[in-house]
């Protein structure tokens, strides 16, 4: 269901426009991306699911670039959920093979311009070389401020929210600030509310990504596949997300006063 949106050396030509020139939001946001429908976008054309995640990994890296310029401060991407290793062996160990050669080819690029790359999810399942690359990687970006670059890799929000429960119990002081900041930890590379959750692909869920996170995040769901996301609808979602009117529970603003 969900696969790897990461850049290789290796890539399949996707379309892409110029980077959007449109009012950015008010203030930077996080948005969240179920990049899904790249084995799908591939067995249509008559390709192996393996051309999907490379296509995929191409609309990612249009998505990354323009980010910054559209007002967001942080964009989390559903790489690999822990679900996925009940698929053949063959196409999770390509999505970690995708992820590792993009540590080593793309790590620079990100210095350059300043983003900085967490890797959210378990490791202790992932080869230890890939291991290394992500803290190799992590280091070596850590003072990127331009874009805050997450990628969710076997990621399971029940199990960060259980595990972040079993820590809770020390905690002195209970609130849901406190919470978040254990789940932070637990996380590696942070947890911070999203604002604008987007899923391609036709379904209609959250799929046991980022439930704490996405509280009051504003969904857009998309019939489109993932490699055929664009740049342009990035920056449709972006601007439905600017009309929405968002209130938390309280009452709008007009009708308070």
């Amino acid at each position: 269901m969900l696969v790897s949106p990461i850049i290789t050396q290796q890539q399949i030509p996707v379309p892409q426009p110029n980077l959007p020139s449109s009012n950015p939001p008010i203030r930077p946001i996080h948005v969240a991306i179920i990049s899904d429908g790249n084995g799908r976008w591939a067995t249509t054309r008559g390709l192996p699911r393996s051309a999907g995640h490379r296509a995929g990994a191409q609309a990612a890296r249009a998505v990354i670039e323009a980010a910054p310029s559209l007002g967001i401060h942080t964009l989390t991407f559903f790489a690999l959920s822990s679900a996925n290793w009940q698929r053949p062996p063959a196409e999770v160990t390509g999505i970690l093979r995708i992820l590792h050669e993009y540590l080593l080819t793309e790590t620079s690029h990100c210095i350059d311009q300043g983003i900085r790359l967490s890797i959210i999810g378990r490791r202790d399942r992932i080869p230890a070389t890939l291991r290394q690359a992500i803290i190799d990687s992590e280091a070596a970006t850590a003072h990127g401020t331009r874009l805050h670059l997450r990628l969710a890799v076997d990621y399971s929000a029940r199990n960060a929210i259980y595990n972040a429960a079993c820590r809770f119990y020390k905690v002195t002081e209970l609130s849901q600030e406190s919470f978040s900041t254990v789940l932070s930890e637990v996380l590696r590379g942070g947890s911070t509310d999203v604002d604008l959750l987007i899923r391609t692909g036709g379904e209609q869920r959250l799929s046991d990504f980022l439930l704490w996170e996405c509280a009051f995040a504003e969904f857009v769901f998309l019939p489109k596949r993932w490699p055929d996301f664009t740049v342009d609808d990035l920056q449709a979602a972006v601007q439905e997300f600017n009309h929405r009117e968002r209130t938390r529970g309280a009452l709008p603003d007009a009708i308070a006063g």
